[in-house]
Order: structure tokens, then C-alpha cells, then sequence
């Protein structure tokens, strides 16, 4: 007897339905996988014949026949090791020892030697994946909490081989997951333990509302590294899509721990990692740290001790939110709209500039140091902010902020700029492709006057110009203003400028 059942892999952070068919041939006993499986498919054979064994059924290697496993489409590359259950009913059907197996559910599960079913990287992916095309899925118990919000399919959690047997057979009624309802809340925090000037944090507020990249420089121990791992504490929460985005790719890679991430992500590289492991790639072209930071903060700590090849890689998802991982034998695309946060001291020694403490550092040292950081790369900022050393008196006296109502007048703009932008493809000021930039970041006729003036004093590209305009923009929507006024590009060109 011929079975067929229908299971998933995963194609970098994306789902793939896959067709599962069983033969059973004459001659001796041998259990064969083909079409394209990775090593760990292939020794799914042991797996399968011990868990079959436990529950008291006889496995492929104790039957008087050949048992073929072909996996299709068989140019598609297969891995991991949640065909286990499906590969596992399919013998049991084609065997005859398993008499119902239906066409309209989805499985997925790794078996242990003992017949218990154990959790699965993707199981998220593969379920948004599957509800257009089939009306149940049936998955390890374990992953349950993390595909508790689908609402679109029937979701059965299962915790070893027998239970799902008796469950297709008829002999174990089940109810499928009652699905969650996704709500977040402005969570109460307080970051007064981090001092700075009120000039610093209205900047990053900027930064923050327009998802503007921008650059923390100045002496060493003046907090730069401390405000940047925890501006993600200021952002809004994300919304149910945003949170199915992130949490899908954390799942494919098996870092998604109970349940639906509803905060932003941040990520804060070493210095010395790889390009592989920051852009993505490696022989299956997987994701790396830009794309586990999406929707949220990257953070580079240390920035010209970060390799070349990183941080030219980041250009371009800097530029478009998304990278391509390309690979000899395949070529993948991910996501990657991130804020960019990087950290810097302007010269080896970090006190080049400071007015109390005399740089130790040569010329020809100060200028190598700092060509680490290419003008390309700069040209992608939105905002250079000096971090200046602060006297003892501001340290003990500067006034307790209201972090309370700062995060709630981020959320109003927040909701202003989204309602803006409802009927296009983007959300934040950031993103106005240059095609919208006069329709959204039109300037009265002395603005304008006056930024042409700018444009030629400080030679300004192109690229520089629209970076401008955009973060012109959120500090109008930060001062409740529908139109750009001058005030608002003089601000915006005076954190454009490196000084």
C-alpha cells in the first residue's frame, strides 16, 4: 500500500509544504529516504524504528520489506528533524497498521527513542504557512504556547506517538488550542538611574518616533553605552504583525522561548564577531544578527573596532530594511528594518576634543582610527550626538524625568505618524521613499531658502538632503506641527553635521 502525508520544512526563516509518500517493496528488510534530506532526516530511521517499537507496533526494520520514503518535491533541500512523526504515521499507514490517515491535516514532530513527541524549531512559520491550505495541523505539545495566537487553522498538541495514533483511529477525543488574544500594555518604568542632559533625550525621542540610525560619540565613560541598550525600553510595543514577523524568524532559528515576543528586539554584537554571524549566510545561508534585530535595535558598541566587511555589510540594509544572504546554491532574502545605535569614542585614546583631559594620541592615529568608519556608512546616519563628560554638580542635581508620560507622548506621535502613512507600504519617516519626499516634507518658501543655502555650504549628497527632510519631519510631529517649519531643518541640520 502507497501512503501519502503532507508535512513542512523550512527554506531560511520561511515554510515549505512537502509531500511525505511510503512504499513498501518485496526483498529484504531496509528503510530507505530519498529526496534531497539533510543528515539529520537520514537518521530520523533510528528514531522512527525505536519509537515504533515503544508503542508496541513493529517498525520498518522488522517487516519482510523494502520501506522507500520518498520526500516531495525532490529538488527541494529538507531539514530538521520534525518529519519524524509524519514519515512515522505514513509507515504505520502503508503497513496496514494504522487505518485512517487524513489528507486535510498538517504534522509535524521529532520522536524520541521512547515514542514522546519533543519540541521543533519553526513550528510558527509553519503553521501561518499551512492555514492556507490545510484545516489542522498536529504539533509536539511543547510548541504549543508559541503558535497560541493562530487563529486561521485547528491546532492539536500531542505529547508521544500512541496519543496521536489513538487520536487518528478514533479511540481519543481531543479539543483543538483555543487561541489567545494578543494585547500588550505601556509597561511602567523608570531610566533616572542613566543621567544626561534633556538635550540628549529629546534627540533620541527624535531618533526613536522616525526610526532614524543614529550615532552616540564622545569621551569613555560618559553613559553612550548605557543610553543605548536601553533606548529599546522607550519604543512602542509592536503590533500583532509586527510580533508574528519577529517571532517567525526566532522560531525557524529556535530561539523563541514560550510565547509571541511583543517588545522590540535589541541585539548588541561584539565587536569581534563574524560578517557571517552579524549580515547572515553560512553553507544553509541563514540569518544573522540584522535580521534578528528587525523591528527593533542593533547596536554596535565600539564601532571602528567592528571588521570592515561588517560594517560595509550593513549598508545596505540600512538603506532598503531587508538583506541577501547569497549562497552557491541558493540565494535568500530576509528583513532587516532595524534602528541602528552606534557608539564611539573619537580617537583611540577617547579624549580628542575634551576639554580637560589632553589627548594622548597622534595625528596620523586620530585619522586612522576614525577612516574605520567610512563616508558611506556615515552618510546613512540620520544623527550625530555628542555625549560630553558631565560636571559633579549636574550628576547630583539634574531633575528626575517623568519617563511615565515621556513614553506616553511617544506612543500619541507614534499612533500620528502611523495614521499618516495608513494607506501606504511604510510606517515611519525613516522609510518615505524619495518619490514622497515632496509630499510629505514640503518646505514654505523661507525654509526652503534657507536649506539651499545650507545644501551648498556643507556640500550635502543627495542622500544627506532627504535624511534631513525625514528627520525634519518627526521633530515637527514631535512639536505637534502639520507643516516643516525652519526651526525644524535648522535642528535637523544640526545633528546631520559632524563637528
Amino acid at each position: 500500500m502507497l501512503a501519502k502525508i503532507r508535512a513542512a520544512t523550512l527554506s531560511g526563516i520561511s515554510a515549505e509544504i512537502i509531500e511525505i509518500e511510503v512504499g513498501l517493496l518485496g526483498g529484504l528488510p531496509n528503510f530507505q529516504i530519498v529526496g534531497l534530506a539533510d543528515k539529520t532526516i537520514d537518521e530520523s530511521k533510528e528514531r522512527i524504528n525505536l519509537a515504533i517499537k515503544n508503542i508496541a507496533a513493529k517498525p520498518p526494520n522488522k517487516i519482510n520489506s523494502r520501506v522507500v520514503v520518498n520526500l516531495s518535491p525532490a529538488d527541494l533541500k529538507k531539514e530538521g528533524s520534525h518529519l519524524d512523526l509524519p514519515i512515522a504515521l505514513a509507515f504505520l499507514y502503508a503497513s496496514g497498521q494504522l487505518s485512517r490517515l487524513p489528507s486535510d491535516i498538517l504534522f509535524l514532530g521529532e520522536l524520541g527513542l521512547d515514542g514522546k513527541i519533543k519540541k521543533i524549531k519553526g513550528a510558527l512559520p509553519i503553521v501561518l504557512k499551512s492555514a492556507n491550505f490545510f484545516k489542522k495541523v498536529i504539533l509536539p505539545e511543547e510548541n504549543l504556547n508559541e503558535v497560541s495566537f493562530v487563529k486561521e487553522i485547528e491546532i492539536y498538541g500531542f505529547s508521544d506517538l500512541k496519543e496521536v495514533v489513538d487520536f487518528l483511529e478514533g479511540n481519543l477525543e481531543k479539543e483543538p488550542l483555543e487561541p489567545k488574544n494578543f494585547e500588550t500594555q505601556i509597561e511602567d518604568f523608570d531610566l533616572n538611574f542613566i543621567v544626561f542632559d534633556d538635550y540628549i533625550l529629546r534627540v533620541i525621542i527624535f531618533g526613536i518616533l522616525g526610526r532614524h540610525n543614529f550615532l552616540l560619540y564622545g569621551p569613555p565613560g560618559t553613559g553612550k553605552t548605557l543610553i543605548a541598550q536601553n533606548i529599546v525600553n522607550l519604543l512602542p510595543n509592536l503590533t500583532y504583525e509586527e510580533s508574528l514577523e519577529i517571532s517567525t524568524i526566532y522560531s525557524a532559528l529556535g530561539f523563541l522561548e514560550e510565547n509571541l515576543i511583543k517588545r522590540p528586539p535589541f541585539r548588541a554584537p561584539h565587536h569581534s564577531a563574524s560578517a557571517v554571524s552579524v549580515l547572515g549566510g553560512g553553507k544553509e545561508a541563514k540569518p544573522g544578527e540584522v535580521t534578528l534585530a528587525h523591528r527593533g535595535v542593533l547596536f554596535f558598541d565600539e564601532l571602528p573596532e567592528f571588521r570592515r566587511d561588517v560594517l560595509e555589510g550593513i549598508r545596505e540594509p540600512l538603506e532598503t530594511g531587508e538583506i541577501t544572504v547569497a549562497r552557491a546554491k541558493k540565494s535568500i532574502k530576509y528583513p532587516a528594518k532595524f534602528l541602528f545605535v552606534g557608539a564611539y569614542n573619537p580617537c583611540p585614546c577617547g579624549f580628542y576634543g575634551d576639554p580637560e583631559v589632553e589627548c594622548k594620541c597622534t595625528v596620523s592615529e586620530i585619522n586612522r582610527y576614525q577612516r574605520k568608519i567610512s563616508g558611506p556608512l556615515f552618510d546613512r546616519i540620520d544623527i550625530n550626538l555628542n555625549v560630553p563628560r558631565l560636571k559633579s554638580e549636574k550628576i547630583f542635581n539634574l531633575p528626575q524625568k517623568d519617563f511615565k508620560k515621556i513614553k506616553e507622548k511617544i506612543f500619541e506621535v507614534n499612533e500620528k505618524i502611523k495614521f499618516r502613512f495608513k494607506n501606504e507600504n511604510f510606517k515611519n519617516n525613516s522609510e518615505i521613499p524619495a518619490k514622497k519626499i515632496k509630499e510629505y516634507c514640503s518646505l514654505d518658501e523661507k525654509s526652503e531658502d534657507f536649506f539651499k543655502k545650507a545644501i551648498d555650504s556643507y556640500r550635502l549628497s543627495l542622500r544627506g538632503v532627504h535624511k534631513i527632510l525625514k528627520l525634519a519631519r518627526t521633530i515637527a510631529d514631535y512639536e505637534d506641527s502639520e507643516n516643516i517649519k525652519l526651526e525644524h531643518i535648522a535642528e535637523a541640520l544640526q545633528y546631520r553635521i559632524r563637528t
